[in-house]
């Protein structure tokens, strides 16, 4: 399912409206879901909630006006993450020209607009007529999505096993502690009368 993003002015909240019921076959068999501000709950963080769908959203509709590139908001944090975005293929934005204003000396000039011709919803004789033609090209971008290659995730980076030592009952290395021991014992000396004591010595080596 893709999600849909719409970014406008209130002031063109009917034809948000009128749009998103022209989406309504799309939505109901799976196709896409779609979201917009008047979809935050009361306490809500408006700035919050409308960010992570501008950073998630695979289909950004920007519904352009004078009202609308007269918005700071939908201008400087919307609009351009989206443009970002688009240009790094992570997601779609479609122009869709509600009313008659100077948008194709702005960045969305560089964009292929809706309806065809970029005609303003407003300048149809029928409107139901330009919003049949900007669903169907929303059905070619959520077509040309599907399409795309899905990026090959890295392959996670083997490492070798991690094999125990087993503790060595020798080593080279090994401190060798001497220990000396004395003792004496008694001898017979031919050049002196009686017995001598002498010292003998022994050593006994140990490891540490």
């Amino acid at each position: 399912m893709v999600g849909v993003f719409f970014s406008y002015s209130h002031a063109d909240e009917q034809y948000r409206d009128r749009l998103e019921k022209h989406l309504s076959p799309l939505k109901r068999d799976g196709l896409i879901s779609q979201w917009h501000d008047r979809r935050i709950h009361a306490g809500g963080n408006l700035h919050d909630e409308i960010s992570k769908h501008v950073e998630e959203d695979q289909v950004i509709l920007l519904l352009v006006s004078a009202d609308f590139l007269a918005s700071d908001y939908c201008q400087d944090i919307e609009m351009a993450r989206a443009i970002e975005r688009h240009k790094r293929k992570e997601a779609i934005v479609i122009p869709i020209i509600v009313h008659p204003c100077d948008w194709k000396n702005t960045v969305l000039g560089e964009l292929r607009a809706t309806p065809q011709d970029g005609k303003p919803i407003s300048k149809h004789p029928n409107h139901e007529d330009a919003y049949l033609d900007i669903v169907t090209d929303i059905r070619k971008a959520i077509s040309a999505l599907d399409n795309q290659p899905r990026q090959n995730k890295p392959k996670p980076t083997q490492t070798m096993p991690t094999v125990p030592v087993q503790p060595s009952t020798r080593s080279s290395n090994l401190r060798i502690r001497k220990e000396a021991q004395c003792r004496f014992v008694w001898v017979n000396c031919p050049h002196f009368r009686g017995k001598k004591a002498v010292r003998i010595f022994s050593r006994r080596y140990s490891s540490s």
